[in-house]
């Protein structure tokens, strides 16, 4: 039943692509109700109650294994729920509740598919909250020769400005004698106004041809 139970969670996660997918679920509630049999078959002072709840807690750190921090934002968090949600599943079927860890299969079921389009919908209405990361990517054209200095006068304009840098990337246009220098940004929410000063700060080199900001609401253009 925990393996069962613990492959349909882990069919979901899978389908989505997530860090914790089909085995690492099924594992997850396979060893729960492994060691809370542990508990029902030992003598002495074993306890099913007192197994789960160090299960509960031992969990803890396999979830802690799939949150990943990622510029101003933190991932993997409802994958750890999820492997939490396991481990009661699998804790409920060992101890022979079948029913309860049904119930339970089809709450987290329920929650991973039904409530992700009302989160989307809320994050789609609060486009301007600073809790909502904005990605933003600055693509400049220039003289191969004066790459060097166009990149550094880039990364000051962007050191000005409340921005995340992630990612720089540089490489030459073949047949040419011109280099594209790319970067990626991290805003807490939308800044397009500070993109708007960079690109127009470099737009005046005479050395650039072109300089293109975006980000996954639209491009512009100098």
């Amino acid at each position: 039943m925990a393996l069962a139970l613990g492959t349909i969670i882990g069919l979901e996660r899978q389908w989505h692509h997530r860090l914790a997918g089909l085995r690492t679920n099924a594992l997850v509630s396979i060893g729960s109700a492994g060691f809370v049999l542990v508990g029902t078959l030992a003598t002495g002072e074993a306890s099913p109650t007192r197994v789960a709840a160090q299960v509960a807690s031992g969990i803890g750190f396999l979830g802690a294994g799939v949150i990943l921090r990622e510029g101003l934002s933190v991932r993997g968090l409802n994958t750890a729920a999820t492997l939490w949600c396991s481990a009661a599943v699998g804790t409920l079927a060992g101890m022979g509740f079948y029913g309860a860890a049904l119930l339970t299969t089809v709450a987290v079921i329920v929650t991973n598919l039904g409530l992700r389009p009302l989160a989307w919908r809320f994050e789609r209405r609060l486009p301007t909250s600073t809790e909502l990361e904005v990605e933003y990517r600055i693509e400049v054209v220039c003289r191969d020769s004066d790459e060097p200095h166009i990149r550094a006068l880039l990364l000051q304009a962007v050191a000005r400005e409340p921005l995340t840098l992630r990612r720089v990337r540089h490489e030459e246009v073949s047949d040419t004698d011109k280099a594209r220098i790319t970067i990626e940004l991290l805003s807490a929410g939308r800044n397009h106004s500070a993109m708007e000063q960079v690109a127009g700060r470099l737009g005046l080199e005479p050395s650039v041809s072109s300089v293109t900001w975006e980000t996954t609401e639209g491009s512009t253009d100098y």
